[in-house]
């Protein structure tokens, strides 16, 4: 078992002092789950990789009904925490974009930061609505695009095998392509 394993589960049946120990061992791959995030997102965000670890952090510890079951897991749940503050991020700035009442001229709002958010956006959209069809594929998605896991990681979580996983990412991602295009 390792450490990881082990705070996290010591975490779950009750410890909370734990935390302490936590954030130091997963602190490195959380910023380099988070900078992979950011280095999508190019120009128009605000979030730092420190703010978006922290912020991911914060709201994985806050709740009450997660048993973090092994590293994956953790790891996983982690990449949708991130995923969940940059989209709300970047549907707090296509709205700022669009306006509050303000008049706003071009030149103030860079197109490119516009769009990036937009994409975002619509990537989201997709995988809810690949989700209603086949949760499975959208989850893989989730997993190896916005959380980094490898093949085998992504089947350590959902529980199939590497060559499964690869099937459905293969299939996900073309029927990705196909609805963003």
């Amino acid at each position: 078992m390792s450490e990881i394993t082990r705070l996290l589960e010591d975490y779950t049946n009750g410890n909370r002092a734990v935390l302490d120990e936590l954030l130091p061992v997963v602190y490195n791959e959380l910023r380099r789950l988070a900078h992979s995030y950011l280095s999508r997102e190019r120009e128009g965000i605000t979030l730092q990789t420190t703010a978006l670890v922290h912020e991911a952090y914060i709201k994985l510890i806050e709740q009450h009904s997660v048993d973090f079951s092994n590293r994956s897991q953790f790891f996983a749940l982690s990449a949708q925490a991130m995923r969940r503050i940059l989209l709300d991020s970047a549907r707090a700035r296509v709205a700022e974009k669009r306006g509050s009442g303000g008049k706003v001229s071009l030149e103030d709002t860079p197109e490119a930061s516009f769009e990036i958010n937009k994409q975002l956006i619509d990537l989201d959209l997709a995988l809810k609505e690949l989700a209603k069809f086949d949760a499975d594929q959208a989850r893989i998605v989730e997993l190896r695009y916005f959380g980094g896991l490898t093949i085998e990681e992504t089947a350590e979580v959902m529980g199939f095998s590497p060559a499964t996983v690869k099937r459905e990412w293969t299939i996900a991602r073309a029927w990705l392509f196909d609805k963003l295009r």
